[in-house]
């Protein structure tokens, strides 16, 4: 197996609606907000860690793959493939070339190679931060919520949920290694499938709260080729 090359692909991170990645809070503020977004510890501005995204992207292929079935609610990995035949093998194989597999996949993980993708942390990018600097703008916004008495019909349990406001922006960047295949000395594709992660994250959501309309994002990328590519999947 040979490396031949190690694509980056840029974009920007448009939030569509409020975006909650917590920092893990430890302690508790009394008085205070009760679900702090992550920081960076020197600047103390929001950012979007590239775990998230690989995480969601991981997860949103192996749920539209319909091989969750074979995993008890665990990631998929390399002996669900064993038994797999046509195109739900080619998927399996794909997902796991592209985000790795776990050391305990053993003699069943060879041929797939090492791990493809590289997920940055994306900072905020740099021409709307001074934007926001210089129009006033919060990087962070605090929103209220509660839960509803189905029958007394009164608010309970309030919380404050702290979140990245819509129209924040954000600096993504994925590498991609592409390997030479032994048999023909050509090289595997795999950024359609990647595309496709990302499209589904555009259609689901990124970080807590999803379903209560937290964390819609759009990409804008850098290459029009790639945008392209990513405009005309269809899912």
């Amino acid at each position: 197996m040979k490396l031949i090359a190690i694509d980056e692909i840029k974009a920007k991170i448009i939030l569509e609606s409020g975006l909650h990645i917590g920092e893990g809070d430890s302690g508790m503020r009394i008085g205070g907000t009760d679900n702090t977004v992550v920081r960076h510890p020197h600047t103390q501005e929001p950012y979007i860690p590239g775990s998230s995204i690989k995480g969601k992207v991981r997860s949103l292929l192996e749920l539209s793959s319909g091989l969750m079935r074979l995993t008890d609610g665990k990631p998929l990995s390399a002996k669900n493939c064993k038994n797999l035949k046509g195109q739900e093998k080619e998927i399996c194989e794909a997902i796991l070339k592209l985000f790795g597999c776990g050391g305990s996949d053993g003699e069943d993980a060879e041929g797939l190679g090492p791990t493809r993708l590289s997920f940055a942390d994306c900072p905020l990018n740099g021409q709307w931060r001074a934007q926001a600097e210089a129009k006033r703008w919060p990087l962070v916004e605090v929103k209220s919520e509660n839960s509803i008495n189905r029958i007394k019909g009164t608010a309970e349990n309030p919380r404050l949920t702290e979140r990245v406001p819509a129209g924040a922006e954000f600096d993504f960047s994925v590498s991609i290694k592409r390997f030479e295949r032994e048999e023909d000395g050509g090289s595997e594709d795999l950024l359609p499938v990647l595309l496709k992660g990302l499209r589904l994250l555009v259609m689901d959501a990124l970080g807590k709260s999803g379903s209560r309309g937290y964390g819609r994002i759009r990409f804008e990328f850098e290459d029009q080729a790639v945008n392209q590519k990513f405009q005309s999947l269809v899912l």
